[in-house]
């Protein structure tokens, strides 16, 4: 059964000061609605999902590896498994960065559980 919701009512996750998540997903893989503001301690990382970053709102720089992206609406970029990287907002404004992974990882099902019903009912697609 399809279900609509909204970024700005799902309940949110508090990752640390500055920064807020919320998630949605499908069958294998998740979205992650991040709230950045400004002036934020930058928190350099890395995993071993690939990990595809869109430009929502507001304006930063993704830093990946050795290079750094200015990255404004609209902009996207994929970040490779096992790298380091990191998002710096630039200005005033809450940046809106949409991190999409697939297959769905385990450490974010947390952030879909008000979807569990949906996926617990719903039969395995035939491929």
């Amino acid at each position: 059964m399809t279900q609509m919701y909204n970024w700005n009512t799902l309940p949110r996750e508090f990752v640390r000061k500055g920064i807020e998540r919320c998630g949605f997903r499908g069958d294998n893989v998740v979205l992650v609605m991040n709230w950045v503001e400004p002036d934020i301690k930058v928190n350099p990382h890395q995993h071993t999902f690939e990990q595809l970053a869109i430009c929502i709102q507001g304006k930063f720089n993704y830093h990946v590896g050795d290079e750094v992206f200015l990255m404004t609406p609209g902009s996207m970029l994929r970040v490779p498994p096992n790298t380091l990287h990191y998002v710096e907002p630039i200005g005033d404004e809450v940046a809106l960065n949409l991190d999409v992974f697939a297959p769905l990882r385990d450490d974010y099902r947390h952030l879909v559980d008000y979807q569990r019903a949906e996926f617990e009912a719903a039969p395995v697609p035939q491929r």
